[in-house]
C-alpha cells in the first residue's frame, strides 16, 4: 500500500463531492478508467529515461529521442560510457540535449552503482514508498517523472502532474493556482481511489489537450461546463 501523505489543501466536503462528479463525467467523455490497466513493463530503466526525455517537450520528440538514442546505443551500458557530447546529439530533437544527456549518464551511474548492472528490476518487489523515495532521489528526478515511472512502468498507483492536469486542476477549483505539481499530486490523490488514477490521470490530458486548452479553452464543448468555477472567465 502506498502510504498517503497529509494534503497541503484542504477542499471543502462539497468541493469535493463537485470534483468527484467532474472525474465521473470526464469517464463518460473519454473512458480511459475502464479501457486502461496497470501494466508493469519488464525493465522500468527505460521508461524512466524514456520520462526524462519527456521533460519540457511533447510525446512525439521525446518518442523520437528516444528511439534515436536506443538506435546508436543499443544497450545502456553504452550509454553510460559514451562521450555526452554524442548522446546529446542523439537526444537533440527532444530539447536541453546537454543538460538530459549528463542527467542521463548520472541515472545511469547511480543504478549501476546500487544493482550491479544497468537496470532497475529489483524495484519491481520493493514496497511503493520505498520505489517513490529511490526514484527521487536520482538527479534530475522530481514529484511528475518519479509518479510517471510508478503508475506506466511499475504498475503502482500514482497521480502525476503534468501542465494539461495542473491547468485543469487549478481551472476547476481542485487546487489554488500556483500551486507545486507535486502539491497537486497529494490533493488528486486524496480525491480518488488508486484504482482510477490511470483512468483519470489519462482523461485529465484528453480532456486539456482537445477542450479545456491553455489558450482559448473550447467551454461551449466541455463536458464538466456546470461545475467548472471559471467557465467563461479564461480566453
Amino acid at each position: 500500500m502506498v502510504k498517503r501523505i497529509s494534503s497541503p489543501h484542504i477542499l471543502r466536503e462539497g468541493d469535493m463531492k463537485r470534483a468527484l462528479s467532474v472525474f465521473d463525467l470526464l469517464e463518460e467523455a473519454y473512458r480511459n478508467e475502464s479501457s486502461l490497466t496497470l501494466a508493469p513493463s519488464d525493465e522500468p530503466l527505460g521508461g524512466l529515461i524514456l520520462t526524462v526525455l519527456s521533460q519540457n517537450t511533447n510525446d512525439k520528440n521525446r518518442d523520437k529521442a528516444y528511439q534515436e538514442l536506443i538506435s546508436r546505443f543499443p544497450t545502456w551500458g553504452s550509454v553510460a560510457v559514451a562521450p555526452v557530447e554524442e548522446v546529446a546529439e542523439a537526444i537533440k530533437v527532444a530539447g536541453l540535449g546537454n543538460s538530459k544527456a549528463a542527467r542521463i549518464r548520472e541515472i545511469l551511474e547511480v543504478v549501476r552503482g546500487r544493482f550491479g548492472g544497468y537496470t532497475m528490476e529489483p524495484i519491481k518487489h520493493w514496497p511503493p514508498d520505498r520505489v517513490r523515495e529511490f526514484l527521487l532521489s536520482l538527479p534530475g528526478v522530481g514529484a511528475k517523472t518519479t509518479a510517471c515511472v510508478m503508475l506506466f512502468d511499475l504498475g503502482i498507483p500514482a497521480f502525476p502532474v503534468d501542465t494539461h492536469v495542473a491547468r485543469l486542476s487549478s481551472r476547476l477549483g481542485f487546487a489554488p493556482l500556483g500551486m507545486e505539481p507535486k502539491d497537486i499530486q497529494v490533493v488528486l490523490e486524496g480525491l480518488l481511489k488508486p484504482e482510477r488514477y490511470l483512468g483519470a490521470h489519462v482523461n485529465m490530458i484528453c480532456h486539456g489537450r482537445a477542450v479545456c486548452r491553455a489558450r482559448r479553452p473550447n467551454c461551449k464543448g466541455c463536458v464538466v461546463t456546470s461545475l467548472c468555477p471559471k467557465v467563461g472567465i479564461i480566453s
